[in-house]
């Protein structure tokens, strides 16, 4: 990230900053890898640790199934209206690992009545369906359709979403969620290169101080539970900060893909990199204009990774069956390819419009028991003929 200010600050970090009355701001600095990554500092109204009562913890976590095989799988999440009440009990984790977990969430409440902070995970929500805005003491931070919302742990916020369609696909990650290291230079600026500069990045532009005294309930989640505790006085209480940790919002739309004489690896529609996996975007490109080229990608063994696509928008010509808001996992050890007669069907086409999230992990996904209620059984016979029992085409919006 780059260096970003709200309100107003001291001029020296660490010094005496009064207020009107002439006490003291509260300072507060948020720091990342103890003191070796990114910080901001923070100024608050109110010291940041006073609180009126810790409640007991509730369980949140989900259940793994460990006896799944191994499979092409397919989750058909697409006809999902609803997947629960608030921004919380909505998130219905479908994928996990050590290093991340991946989920749908589509909740009834489009606005929060409580605070929220991951205490162990940075998380990634990619805005499927709705608009709406990210409140947090950094700022209000406009979100819309399209949109990744990247929120560094610790970040206490709140959602609120205008009415109509919502729909989120969230990443949480055990280690930073970061811009990919090979488009950035020596000092961390974005190479010309690179398929998306700081131009393109979306920080809180509105402070909000709310300097109420109150009851104000903040859920904080950590080692598989949530921690309710209710403070003094709003979250929302600074006056101004600085820093490179902040909460912000890119566009999937704003992602310019790289593109080739021939067919183009998954690494050119990297978009964002942590700890054992990575984030691509397919967005709207050219297709390949060498005179031979073939356009459908070619059969690919992962012997590293399990590869996750979560299907946005558009018609993907390597697969049939395939609906708007579906998953799919292709598991390390096994090889995956486009469906049959998708590779003759893509030639001498010119250009795609699919949009598209893929999330390659390095260490194997699990599904979990909600996972269970979206299985499509008949995927993995799905490169056979449908003379000899594949499954049934659906038509991609």
């Amino acid at each position: 990230m780059y260096y970003h200010r709200l309100g107003k600050i001291p001029p020296k970090r660490h010094t005496q900053f009064r207020q009107p009355d002439g006490s003291l701001y509260k300072e507060e600095l948020v720091s990342s890898e103890g003191f070796s990554g990114i910080y901001s500092t923070l100024y608050h109204i109110y010291p940041p640790t006073r609180i009126k009562a810790v409640k007991e913890p509730v369980p949140y976590s989900p259940k793994r199934v460990d006896d799944y095989a191994l499979r092409q799988t397919h989750l058909n999440t697409s006809k999902v209206a609803s997947t629960g009440t608030d921004f919380l009990s909505a998130r219905k984790v479908l994928l996990t690992n050590h290093d991340c977990s991946i989920s749908i969430c589509s909740p009834t409440q489009r606005s929060m009545d409580y605070f929220y902070k991951n205490a162990e995970g940075d998380e990634v929500l990619f805005v499927h369906d709705g608009k709406g805005v990210l409140i947090s003491p950094y700022g209000k931070l406009e979100i819309r359709q399209g949109d990744y919302v990247v929120i560094p742990r610790t970040v206490i916020y709140k959602l609120e979403f205008d009415e109509g369609p919502l729909r989120l696909l969230i990443v949480e990650s055990a280690s930073p969620v970061e811009t990919v290291k090979r488009y950035r230079n020596q000092l961390g600026q974005l190479l010309e290169h690179s398929p998306y500069c700081e131009r393109d990045i979306r920080p809180p532009q509105e402070l909000i101080t709310d300097a109420r005294p109150g009851d104000f309930v903040m859920k904080i989640k950590k080692q598989g539970y949530l921690h309710e505790y209710v403070y003094a006085h709003s979250p929302l209480d600074l006056v101004g900060w600085d820093g490179f940790l902040w909460p912000y919002a890119f566009s999937i739309h704003d992602f310019e893909p790289i593109t080739g004489r021939v067919h183009q690896p998954p690494p050119v529609h990297q978009t964002f990199q942590a700890r054992n996996f990575v984030i691509c975007s397919f967005v709207p490109r050219l297709f390949d204009y060498h005179p031979l080229a073939i356009p459908a990608p070619y059969n690919h063994s992962n012997i590293d990774s399990d590869e996750v696509l979560y299907y946005a928008e558009g018609n993907f010509m390597s697969r049939k069956g395939i609906e708007r808001g579906s998953f799919t996992l292709h598991p390390g050890g096994l090889p995956h390819g486009p469906h049959p007669g998708t590779v003759e069907k893509s030639i001498g086409a010119k250009e795609t419009h699919e949009l598209a999230v893929m999330i390659d992990t390095f260490h194997p996904l699990h599904l979990t028991t909600d996972a269970l209620a979206f299985l499509d059984k008949n995927y993995p016979m799905s490169w056979t003929d449908k003379s000899e029992g594949g499954f049934n085409e659906v038509n991609t919006p």
